[in-house]
């Protein structure tokens, strides 16, 4: 009979069934539970959406109702509702996570960095009140080569691409889809054959 290497790896006892998930399922406290790696300004952003959840679903009673003989699932207020309710519970979540968690440096920084976003929103509501002055056509045209021009695309041949994309999206939208989009005041002083046309595809 043959002696073992010197080098052999003495061999271990296996893990007993379910010995290994045990560390995984274990909790140790509340706080385990809900914790992780929060970034900076979590709990303003936390805080600021439950706010927005709660005011949300205050209004749900004034903005929605109840129509009589009408099943649950068509109701006029059911999901609304169930979407509010719905953020509700995952801003809860996300706010008492954001309380159990380390608080990191740096919440100045990320929140200026959310309030610079809001530029963006600027520049819609800009779109959206031009469209009805000015017609879709040349509010698309302004605004998508405006936009380039912001983010840095600056070239003659990055604000010709833009006017083509415009050019692009109102003729698919008014076009071919025909969406309903409101003639812009402008129109009103073009020649009645022209405009008539303008109308009605751009």
């Amino acid at each position: 009979m043959s002696p073992e290497p010197a080098n052999k790896t003495p061999r271990t006892k296996p893990p007993r069934a379910g010995s290994r998930f045990q560390n995984v399922i274990r909790i140790r406290n509340f706080q385990a539970l809900f914790q992780r790696y929060a970034r900076p300004g979590d709990l303003i952003f936390a805080s600021a959406f439950m706010v927005l959840a709660l005011l949300l679903l205050a209004l749900l009673p004034v903005e929605t109702t109840w129509a009589a003989r009408t099943k649950l699932y068509q109701q006029p207020a059911f999901w609304p509702g169930v979407a509010i309710l719905s953020m509700v519970l995952f801003a809860a979540g996300h706010l008492l996570g954001a309380l159990v968690s380390t608080r990191r440096p740096g919440w100045q920084a990320e929140l200026w960095a959310w309030l610079r976003s809001l530029e963006f929103a600027a520049w819609f509501l800009a779109y959206v009140w031009l469209v009805p002055q000015a017609g879709y056509l040349p509010s698309t045209v302004a605004f998508c080569c405006a936009l380039a021009f912001r983010m840095g695309y600056r070239s003659w041949r990055w604000m010709g691409i833009a006017a083509l994309f415009a050019l692009t999206v109102v003729v698919v939208f008014k076009s071919f889809l025909q969406v309903k989009i409101p003639a812009g005041a402008v129109y009103d002083h073009l020649p009645d054959q022209v405009r008539t046309f303008v109308m009605i595809n751009f």
